[in-house]
């Protein structure tokens, strides 16, 4: 992994779009992100940067993972050139999914973004964080 890359955390719906629609599709945008917050955070994104694709709502649950395939371009659902979308490919399904209450359960995950600003759907992580889930998805 590169040295100055940086590490996210995506929330979807799956219903919306899920992590199969993701494997299937090879790529997954995401698109009508309205929080200002969550859009400074999509302007961050930088080619390769990795990702973790979080189903939302009732599954709460970390998928797999991805990188950054496109940069921050016009949002498709929208003409405001406010509102910003990123592309993803895959990288990896997880052997286990990560559940929120797993998350929750580790010390070292305390101060995530997913606990402490819980209706963000993009959020940065600390390195340290995205490995720990990583081997979390791998391992458990």
């Amino acid at each position: 992994m590169g040295k100055y890359m940086n590490y996210w955390l995506i929330k979807f719906a799956p219903f919306r779009y899920s992590w199969n629609d993701c494997l299937k599709n090879g790529r997954f945008e995401i698109y009508s992100v309205r929080s200002p917050q969550a859009c400074v955070n999509l302007k961050k994104m930088k080619l390769g940067d990795r990702v973790l694709f979080y189903h939302s709502q009732k599954e709460k649950q970390v998928m797999g993972s991805m990188k950054v395939i496109e940069e921050a371009h016009q949002d498709p659902t929208t003409k405001n050139p406010q509102w910003v979308s990123v592309t993803f490919e895959p990288v990896e399904t997880f052997k286990y999914p990560v559940t929120l209450q797993q998350i929750k359960a580790l010390p070292e995950l305390k101060n995530i973004g997913l606990i402490k600003q819980p209706r963000l759907a993009v959020l940065s992580l600390l390195q340290t964080e995205y490995e720990c889930i990583l081997r979390m998805g791998k391992v458990l």
